[in-house]
């Protein structure tokens, strides 16, 4: 074998190794992200890009892009970073149109099924406030990047079929409090709809208010509203027809009505983005754990 066919042999094999071996960068950008770090993930994989032993791998502009999404979801940042959506949505099709593209966002599709919710729950925030410019942005992104991607099932959803064996104990129950578990469970299966606040669709907080306004009580229409303005709970004091409210990394994000009883593992019942109101087991779900926030309640 002569030189210059050794040189290009132990080149792709090298390659191959390197690619496939686990990186210590790369773990710590996915566990920073994990952890709702952005502004630290967005720093470190945008340094890996000025590093040319890491070009051979399209990991740092997959991160760099998904820690912009995320952080654009923040008004204020975004104001001071007007172009980040378009520059992570460039970033994120050269990665998905790249021919390791297809293979890396499979191995990411949790986190890339976890940003999509946080990405339409934050347009539905958008369209409720009046931001209609901001939220045409937001939708456009939305539809592009995650365009014939598939979502993934996320761990605790609960099917409609045992939906009836999760109440709390009939007994601890008030009767305002399964009033409201019960006009809840009325509307499972509509569908979500961004900004949507009645049975032909509803987003997070629009159910929330819907289904509180039914039993008398006016809540504020968006999530962070409705936890600010609520009484606040611990988790072991937490009962049925309370709120549990979800941080996404940028402020509240997330609401849904505790069904499950007092002393029980919290079940909620809530729209959610890819499938509508459905039933969730919180403790079984990785996705909700990492950005559960706390507990409120309207109910005297």
């Amino acid at each position: 074998m002569n030189t210059k066919k050794y040189l290009a042999v132990l080149s792709f094999i090298v390659l191959c190794f390197t690619t496939n071996a686990q990186v210590r960068q790369f773990d710590q950008l996915e566990m920073l992200f994990a952890q709702q770090h952005y502004k630290r993930v967005f720093r470190k994989a945008n340094n890996l890009l000025d590093k040319p032993e890491f070009d051979y791998s399209m990991m740092p502009k997959y991160y760099k892009s998904i820690s912009l999404l995320q952080l654009a979801q923040n008004r204020y940042w975004l104001r001071h970073h007007p172009n980040a959506l378009d520059e992570a949505k460039e970033l994120f099709l050269e990665v998905k149109h790249s021919t390791v593209g297809e293979h890396l966002l499979n191995a990411h599709m949790y986190e890339v099924t976890w940003l999509k919710n946080d990405m339409k729950t934050w347009a539905s925030d958008l369209k409720r406030m009046g931001y209609d410019d901001e939220f045409a942005a937001a939708e456009r992104v939305i539809g592009v990047i995650f365009d014939g991607m598939p979502d993934i099932e996320i761990p605790g959803e609960v099917s409609t079929e045992v939906v009836t064996e999760i109440s709390g104990s009939p007994e601890s129950v008030s009767g305002d409090r399964n009033e409201i578990v019960v006009a809840a469970k009325e509307h499972i299966g509509v569908p979500y709809v961004w900004a949507g606040n009645s049975p032909d669709g509803f987003d997070c907080s629009g159910f929330t208010s819907y289904v509180m306004k039914e039993k008398g009580m006016d809540l504020p229409r968006r999530a962070s509203d409705q936890y600010d303005k609520s009484t606040k709970l611990k988790a072991k004091n937490v009962k049925q027809g309370d709120l549990v409210f979800f941080n996404n990394g940028s402020g509240i994000s997330h609401v849904g009505i505790v069904i499950s009883g007092k002393g029980e593992p919290v079940v909620m019942i809530h729209s959610s983005s890819s499938k509508g109101i459905i039933i969730t087991e919180i403790e079984k779900s990785e996705y909700w754990m990492k950005r559960l926030h706390g507990f409120g309640t309207y109910i005297n």
